[in-house]
């Protein structure tokens, strides 16, 4: 039975890859400029990912393939995947990948019970068919959406990490601007001071922005949109208005620093907060354990009547 039924969904899927190569669907060019617009934004954030990273080891070409096909088919379904999309911006890493990552995660998740309960079916175990396929579907799930938990975990951490940059950064820059420069020079002499990840990406925000003639601060609010960082976006929306104004800004960033040290440092209690509450719900725990233990030998003499 599972072996017709995995030999019905290989013929099913031939027969489906067969239509949609004799006849693919109708592309509406409405859809196929926004498809475009958002390759090139996958090949700007690719760039700035290697920019960031110049080790990070080459995609294989099948990886690039996999991934490129899965989003196109997101995109066609009219899935924009915006918070992943920042998630992955932040980590380092191309939708390309992840998509291909999910990908494959799913396919082996749905094969893997499969393929265990046709060998149990060879040797002669009773197996049931909706149990293999409850598990399949169920393993699929899971190793779709496992990359992406991942990714969202490692991006909440680099996100707390790269606010601790901006707070340096504003104090660099707010030291720069007392030294005479002015707010762009000011903006660029700081974000040399660094090779960290998060300074990098400010670095070649900026430079990005003066190739393109734009302000530097609209290139940090850019960048700040595209990593979902409200830091930055605070941080462009204050320098577009006291701009004109040396004595204003080295103010204004002096007291944005001191807020985001602030506020680290609340963050920072709190977390040492949450571990103390853990570690004394594990000591209670710990003494229950114990108590039971002293108490069983009674409470068992007592009901045994020993």
């Amino acid at each position: 039975m599972i072996v017709a039924l995995i030999a019905g969904a290989v013929a099913g899927a031939g027969v489906l890859l067969f239509l949609l190569v004799v006849a693919p669907p109708r592309t509406q060019p409405g859809s196929a400029l926004a498809r475009l617009d958002v390759r090139r934004s996958e090949l700007r954030a690719r760039a700035q990912t290697i920019a960031a990273d110049p080790n990070r080891a080459p995609e294989a070409a099948w990886v690039r393939t996999l991934g490129r096909s899965a989003s196109d088919v997101l995109a066609r379904a009219g899935v924009e995947l915006g918070q992943l999309r920042s998630d992955l911006a932040v980590v380092g890493r191309t939708l390309e990948s992840h998509l291909a990552t999910s990908v494959v995660g799913a396919v082996l998740g749905f094969l893997v019970p499969v393929v265990v309960a046709t060998l149990a079916v060879i040797v002669g175990a009773p197996v049931s068919l909706a149990a293999p396929l409850g598990v399949s579907l169920l393993a699929a799930l899971v190793g779709a959406g496992l990359p992406s938990i991942v990714v969202r975990g490692q991006a909440r951490t680099r996100r707390r990490d790269f606010r601790h940059v901006v707070g340096s950064f504003l104090d660099l820059v707010a030291m720069s601007l007392a030294g005479g420069r002015g707010v762009p020079e000011a903006l660029q002499s700081a974000s040399e001071l660094s090779d960290g990840w998060g300074m990098v990406r400010i670095r070649n925000a900026l430079g990005s922005a003066r190739l393109h003639g734009r302000t530097p601060w609209s290139a940090l609010g850019m960048l700040g949109e595209e990593l979902r960082i409200d830091e930055l976006r605070d941080l462009a929306a204050a320098l577009a208005l006291v701009a004109e104004d040396g004595a204003k800004v080295r103010d204004s960033l002096s007291a944005r620093a001191g807020s985001l040290r602030r506020r680290e440092l609340a963050e920072s209690e709190g977390k040492a907060g949450e571990s103390s509450q853990a570690m004394l719900v594990a000591q209670l725990l710990l003494c229950l354990g114990f108590l039971i233990f002293l108490l069983y030998p009674a409470v068992e003499a007592v009901f045994t009547g020993v």
